[in-house]
């Protein structure tokens, strides 16, 4: 998010002493809780979690490798409850908060074994509770949010690990996959039950597949390239019915035209919606999230904060020159800019209780956003990359100038488009089959640096001669997009005594987030130490 001033707190800053409450306990939430630990080990704050799950947090976004065997939950850890305790952090797990009275500053809570409710007292109230998957319109099935745990045996969303476990069971004997939704969750998974041997058929509404970031070649060449891996695809297609069986277990999807697309197990991809029901509950703004300022703060009182898929960052300042009136931002689905504001939220936090023993005023450096995030599809047998804006055609002029950028390749399967502005800076990029190059595109749009005269040079990266790509890197090359972390302090990590990916992650939290980087990271401690990891 583009913040326009360093934030001043105007309102009371944190106390020494006072309660911090977050609401939530998944991989922002669990980014929040580690970044201010410290602060309750030595009693500035006291400082209370509370996950409706029994499990601690986890890496969500390793849920889909977790159900398809790729993944153990011991390697899906986020957090440590006993060294949380230690610092004197108290954990509540399986425990949901029902109501929020901001009036007297209460929170209502429910065990979810016992059913058990008891009030709980804040100061500070950290709002991280995420986003819920979106269910579809369709026979079968009831689209109520609240109705998510009682879908047909067989129908899931992979959003938590219960899901995990009753795709996993249908993975492990090979059954038959249908995938409704065609974005790149609802295709990792695909590609990754059809790895694992099961006869998967993606069903998507539009002519191709991740219609919002590419266009209609790149489409057409994943397309192939998922008929390749042995997914079938079902594009232009509207789904009617889920079909059950006698004992109410999903048998196939019906679809408009008639056509029956069989199966044991119906994933639904078909995006999600931020949980803004306590919020709403609560007398606060909400839109496509919990509406917050720059300075996450979602009342004017500056007690309540959201971050994370369930905050939507809008700005209406009239002073502000960088983002005046803009809309503002649903769930983005991706792990890094969350933990970005967890960082920032933390560090703003930790700089009030300074300024208040320092009888100073509260000054912070502005959380930024960059260019949009790329979106990557991790796939063992797809390389693709696209971020920004991907319209437009090489023939024809864009609006307020620039120009794109074109290549092909059907037989190689490779496909390159730069969209460039009037100063040839990236204003959005596709790369599929090609890794290196992706990796050396993605890295100008990240700092808005032009491209070259020649682009095609770009290409080179993935040439039969080309060098590997870590031996380009600078210091100040961004490795982990997830967690923002260079390639500078992974060797310094390495040089520190990190020797395998998952010590570089505990060191620098690289390769923690989506883990797309972790063979990157793998590379870069093979070429300081010299032993293949």
């Amino acid at each position: 998010m583009t913040m326009h001033r360093p934030h001043r707190s105007v309102g009371t800053p944190l106390q020494p002493g006072e309660h911090v409450v977050v609401i939530g306990y998944g991989p922002v939430a669990s980014r929040f809780v580690d970044d201010v630990a410290d602060l309750a080990a030595a009693g500035a704050v006291r400082l209370t979690v509370i996950g409706g799950e029994a499990e601690p947090a986890y890496n969500r976004v390793l849920v889909g490798e977790h159900a398809m065997g790729r993944t153990e939950r011991a390697a899906m850890g986020l957090s440590d409850p006993a060294a949380l305790a230690a610092a004197g952090v108290d954990v509540l797990l399986g425990t949901d908060v029902t109501r929020v009275d901001r009036s007297r500053r209460r929170l209502r809570l429910s065990d979810r074994t016992t059913g058990e409710e008891r009030d709980l007292g804040y100061d500070r109230l950290v709002m991280a509770t995420g986003a819920r998957p979106n269910l579809p319109v369709l026979r079968g099935i009831n689209p109520d949010p609240a109705a998510y745990a009682h879908l047909p045996a067989g129908v899931t969303a992979l959003r938590d690990l219960d899901d995990a476990r009753v795709v996993r069971d249908v993975v492990e004997r090979r059954g038959r996959v249908v995938v409704l939704g065609g974005g790149v969750l609802g295709l990792e998974a695909a590609l990754a039950a059809g790895e694992a041997g099961c006869p998967v058929t993606v069903v998507h509404h539009a002519p191709w597949v991740m219609t919002r970031s590419l266009d209609g070649p790149g489409g057409a060449l994943v397309g192939r390239a998922l008929e390749d891996a042995g997914v079938g695809v079902v594009s232009g297609a509207q789904a009617r019915e889920v079909l059950l069986d006698g004992d109410r277990r999903f048998r196939g999807l019906l679809l408009e035209d008639g056509r029956e697309v069989p199966g044991e197990l119906l994933l639904l991809s078909i995006g999600v919606t931020a949980r803004t029901e306590l919020a709403e509950g609560a007398g606060l703004r909400t839109g496509r999230g919990v509406v917050v300022n720059h300075e996450l703060e979602a009342d004017v009182e500056q007690r309540v904060f959201a971050v994370g898929d369930c905050a939507e960052v809008l700005c209406k300042d009239p002073s502000c020159q960088v983002c005046p009136g803009r809309e503002g931002r649903g769930p983005s689905g991706l792990v890094g800019p969350g933990w970005r504001q967890a960082e920032w939220l933390a560090s703003r936090f930790r700089a009030e209780l300074e300024a208040v023993a320092g009888g100073g005023t509260t000054v912070l450096a502005p959380l930024t956003e960059g260019p949009a995030a790329a979106v990557r599809l991790k796939a063992h047998q797809l390389e693709l990359a696209s971020a920004g804006e991907v319209g437009g055609v090489p023939w024809e002029p864009r609006p307020g100038g620039g120009s794109v950028v074109q290549w092909a390749d059907g037989a190689a399967g490779t496909y390159a488009k730069l969209v460039l502005g009037p100063d040839r800076s990236l204003e959005g990029y596709i790369v599929l089959g090609l890794p290196r190059s992706a990796a050396g595109i993605g890295l100008l749009h990240d700092r808005g640096e032009p491209v070259p005269e020649d682009p095609s040079v770009l290409l080179r990266l993935d040439g039969p001669d080309a060098e590997g790509t870590e031996s380009r890197l600078t210091p100040e090359s961004t490795v982990c997009h997830c967690a923002g972390v260079s390639m500078g302090r992974i060797a310094d990590a390495v040089d520190e005594g990190a020797a395998t990916v998952e010590e570089v992650g505990c060191a620098t939290r690289a390769g923690t987030g989506c883990g797309g980087c972790r063979s990157a990271v793998a590379r870069i401690i093979e070429a300081h130490r010299g032993v293949a990891v």
